[in-house]
């Protein structure tokens, strides 16, 4: 993700940086720990969302224009070979995507805003998704 010609602030920026993202991740998990609608894509992960929470939280500095975290601490994101020991099948893709919509909209994010990272956020599932 990159900034707005109109807007010079990066997307990091605008979501309120590290405690932004911060904020963003934490809701995002929260939601699919809680929310019945999000069972399958919970049963993806393990026992504890800690890790997963971590390397987001890392991944989304860089990627929305922020430290390279994720890259300092793991090297390339590499999204694809990273996610092929799950399995990631439409269901669990469309949960993960509605999981990231509610947090965003929780997190009263700029319309323009969460515009712009509902398409970013739906190539990254299309890329991850594995299975049929």
């Amino acid at each position: 993700m990159s900034s707005n010609p109109t807007n010079p602030l990066t997307p990091y920026q605008l979501v309120g940086e590290a405690a932004g993202i911060a904020r963003l991740v934490e809701r995002f998990y929260l939601i699919m720990e809680t929310d019945p609608q999000a069972q399958a894509v919970r049963a993806v992960h393990g026992p504890s969302l800690k890790e997963a929470s971590e390397k987001l939280q890392d991944f989304l500095s860089g990627w929305l224009g922020g430290p390279p975290l994720f890259m300092l601490k793991h090297g390339h994101p590499r999204m694809r070979m990273r996610h092929m020991n799950f399995a990631i099948g439409e269901v669990e893709r469309n949960q993960w995507l509605y999981c990231m919509r509610k947090a965003m909209a929780d997190c009263s994010l700029a319309p323009e805003l969460v515009q712009g990272l509902e398409k970013g956020f739906v190539e990254l599932a299309l890329k991850i998704q594995n299975r049929d």
